[in-house]
């Protein structure tokens, strides 16, 4: 049996049987233009605050997220994932000098508050000095935030007592529990990545978990698991007093999904109300009875102004520029704070938030107000509105809410 040889097709064949591929479909598709540009910005302004920033831990922190940024935008700009890209800048915007400041203990000064407040809570049975002197001297935290000291107070200063580390652990796992569960990962890392997140993550910042409790208090008012709602939401309220307007959001947010299911509002909303206030009051009231006048003098005259010492918090928001700039200026200033509160209280009352994702931009909108309106307020504040805004993004749909399209697109990847 003989075998025949397969034709070997010409070349003219091959032309008209065979298309060719253009050149263009072998390259490497184009790099996202807004990722690119997001990480470009987030290096010049980590190097900004390199430059210009008299606080060591600042520079530290500036020098290391700028490389980190931009090695993330050159990894977008050569077409990598997104996930590539917020790993490295995660890591050089949190992890290394995080691990860098620990090891040489420096941190913040807000760092070194909280856990003077946990050693003196557990020796007199209050976080405040009776005569507080200079800035450095006040504490203008609530009593809660002394919790985030306490292994500090008890174990002594080491890399793991740091209060920084807790803080920052307390607002991770608050703001993932607060996600859907199965798309955690992209909004986490989203929101580490973040010079307003990250910063605070490396150096100390108390307003981390008080955001991450706010988005786990509305994320749980929106599945209707009132008390729990109302238990993150007092843990919130019981440190810092920014967190108290996310209290009334979340009872307007129970009370028309009550509404819309028809279900009855008179069990939800005093459920969560009550709750919230409870566990407020239980860590609150202790310290605050133990002594008022400092009580008072540190979490309500210093942090509106009204003290000798001047506070730390003056950045050149209009709250400030009144207070500072004009003559009788703290007064306007505090009748815009109050305005701003009202506006919010009444938006409650005649378009009450439909999800939590709209209760957390509602919310957002409010506390960005109220920090542009404080006599005593720093650029730093604005990881409240962001970290809301950042989880209404997630949860979302888009077309709900357009002007958080291109947020909702980034964080998703």
């Amino acid at each position: 049996m003989t075998t025949r040889e397969r034709p070997v097709p010409s070349l003219g064949s091959m032309a008209t049987t065979t298309p060719l591929i253009p050149p263009d479909q072998h390259r490497r598709p184009p790099p996202p233009p807004f990722a690119v540009l997001w990480w470009a910005l987030c290096a010049a302004a980590a190097l900004g605050l390199a430059v210009c920033s008299s606080l060591g831990p600042h520079r530290v922190w500036g020098t290391a997220a700028a490389l980190g940024y931009l090695a993330a935008a050159l990894l977008a700009l050569r077409g990598r994932s997104p996930r590539t890209a917020g790993a490295v800048a995660v890591t050089g915007a949190v992890l290394l000098p995080l691990l860098w400041l620990l090891a040489v203990e420096r941190a913040q000064l807000e760092v070194r508050v909280v856990a003077r407040s946990a050693g003196m809570l557990l020796a007199d049975g209050t976080p405040y000095l009776q005569r507080p002197l200079v800035p450095e001297d006040f504490n203008p935290y609530l009593p809660g935030m002394a919790v985030f000291g306490l292994p500090e107070a008890v174990a002594g200063t080491g890399p793991l007592t740091d209060p920084r580390l807790w803080m920052g652990a307390a607002f991770l796992g608050a703001f993932a529990l607060a996600l859907p569960a199965g798309s955690r990962a992209a909004p986490l890392r989203w929101i580490a990545a973040c010079p307003l997140v990250a910063l605070p993550l490396a150096v100390g910042g108390v307003d981390l978990p008080v955001a991450g409790l706010m988005c786990l208090g509305l994320a749980l008012a929106g599945r209707g698991r009132a008390g729990a709602a109302g238990l993150a939401l007092g843990a919130a309220a019981a440190l810092k007093w920014t967190a108290w307007p996310a209290i009334p959001v979340a009872l307007a947010l129970l009370a028309a999904a009550s509404r819309g299911a028809d279900r009855p509002a008179d069990r939800a909303v005093p459920r969560c109300g009550l709750v919230a206030l409870l566990t407020a009051a239980a860590l609150v009231l202790p310290a605050a009875l133990r002594d008022p006048g400092a009580f008072r003098a540190h979490v309500v005259d210093f942090p509106l102004g009204l003290t000798d010492a001047v506070s730390s918090a003056a950045s050149p928001l209009p709250g400030h520029l009144l207070a500072t700039h004009v003559p009788g200026g703290r007064t306007p200033a505090l009748l815009l704070l109050g305005m701003s509160a009202l506006l919010l209280a009444l938006s409650l009352l005649v378009r009450p938030p439909a999800t939590a994702a709209d209760a957390a931009v509602r919310l957002a909108l409010g506390l960005l107000l109220a920090i542009a309106f404080m006599p005593a307020s720093r650029f730093g504040y604005l990881v409240h509105p962001l970290v809301l805004a950042a989880w209404a993004a997630a949860r979302q749909p888009p077309d709900q809410h357009p002007l958080l399209v291109r947020v909702r697109k980034l964080v998703s990847r």
